[in-house]
């Protein structure tokens, strides 16, 4: 059996998940400096812990915005594998190499702007969102190494994982 290893964030937004003034509340942070929509405090607030760094603030008010954009459950993988999975047959492969690539080029500055173009796309596409990954990957985004758009880009680009027979 698979152990669960949804952020407790996560699972309290999947909690909301059926609550439409909540999701409501959430949606109205997109586009917004995160906490700078006090409709979505009654419902982050109680769920951060007190001692809390900036950083992790504005994960948590970026994802929970996303999140009340496309409730899907059910994604896994990272940004890569969902917009992979968007077009499997990549029919219009420049489009969407051009739109990953301006969000692999995403400043942090920027990165919730281009997320929620992303969110909305995946979100056309019926493709869920593994809100975990998400979560953790917007944490990291600045790292020096740019692992996480490494990540990404393996998981878009990358050769498919080959299925395993038994010998």
């Amino acid at each position: 059996m698979e152990e669960d290893k949804t952020h407790p964030f996560i699972q309290d937004l999947y909690s909301l998940a059926n609550d439409r003034a909540a999701l409501a509340a959430l949606r109205r942070g997109l586009g917004l400096p995160p906490g700078a929509a006090p409709q979505m405090f009654p419902y982050i607030e109680s769920l951060l812990p007190s001692q809390r760094s900036q950083k992790l603030e504005n994960a948590c008010y970026l994802i929970a915005s996303l999140f009340a954009l496309h409730p899907a459950p059910g994604g896994k993988g990272n940004m890569g594998d969902h917009y992979r999975q968007a077009d499997p047959e990549v029919k219009s492969k420049d489009a969407l190499e051009r739109r990953f690539i301006v969000l692999l080029a995403a400043h942090s500055e920027d990165l919730p702007d281009y997320l929620r173009q992303a969110v909305s796309f995946i979100k056309s596409k019926d493709v869920p969102v593994d809100w975990t990954q998400l979560f953790w990957d917007v944490l990291n985004w600045d790292d020096e190494d740019r692992r996480v758009q490494k990540w990404w880009a393996r998981a878009f680009w990358g050769r498919p994982a080959k299925e395993e027979t038994p010998s």
